[in-house]
């Protein structure tokens, strides 16, 4: 059996613009296997959030495969790729993108609307999801009430709703100082200990080393995918 997540060959994104077409990603190959820690970095204009846009399967890519738990996501129609991607991925941003009127509870528990579950069910689940990221006693709480780095674990809390094997992170500490920073890293790791594979996307080598392995683009091009070295003293 396959243990990719991710598996992506010839992978390639293009824009027309006024200037002509415009490759944003370039002949990508690559492999992420369950349980996989890997961290996406490269300057701005680099590839890699065209490159997490076809992951998230938020964008086409405009040639090559992509594979998701095995799945040529090609190959697949619209209601098709909603499901997969809802049961297989869950979603984190730099903005917290929590419905301000929203319980915290209600926030994650939103994805659940789209799955038909009573809501006694939904509500019952979100604070399952938000004891594990340590915010139990905050169900009923709006996101105002709470700081930054708390939004953030709410919003980890709603991408987890559906158990998804898949977490992408795109910059999910851009808003946050660094001590809250090292908080939200270390649940990712947790979380990636407990066997969901993470795919993050950062420009900071200190959030990028808890990763197990970092892939680097530059130009739209992969130009290097190795372990993460050892930290000193780790």
């Amino acid at each position: 059996m396959d243990a990719a997540v991710i598996r992506v060959v010839g992978l390639g994104k293009s824009y027309a613009t006024a200037a002509g077409e415009f490759p944003a990603l370039k002949t990508v190959d690559l492999r992420i296997d369950t349980g996989e820690f890997v961290a996406i970095m490269g300057p701005s204009g680099s590839g890699k959030s065209t490159f997490m846009n076809l992951l998230g399967c938020l964008d086409t890519p405009s040639r090559g495969d992509y594979f998701l738990v095995g799945r040529n996501v090609a190959q697949l129609d619209k209601d098709e790729l909603a499901r997969l991607r809802n049961r297989t991925i869950g979603f984190v941003f730099q903005g917290f993108n929590l419905l301000p009127r929203m319980t915290l509870a209600d926030n994650v528990a939103l994805p659940l609307v789209y799955t038909g579950s009573a809501r006694d069910e939904r509500r019952a689940l979100a604070r399952q999801q938000l004891a594990r990221v340590g915010l139990a006693d905050y169900a009923g709480s709006l996101p105002s009430r709470i700081s930054g780095g708390q939004q953030q674990r709410v919003a980890i809390a709603r991408a987890l709703i559906n158990s998804p094997p898949l977490i992408l992170a795109d910059e999910p500490t851009g808003n946050l100082d660094s001590q809250t920073s090292e908080e939200i890293m270390a649940l990712f790791t947790e979380l990636n200990r407990q066997g969901i594979t993470i795919v993050l996307v950062t420009h900071e080598n200190d959030i990028a080393a808890h990763a197990q392995r970092q892939v680097r683009f530059h130009d739209g091009r992969l130009v290097s995918d190795q372990p993460t070295p050892t930290r000193s003293g780790a």
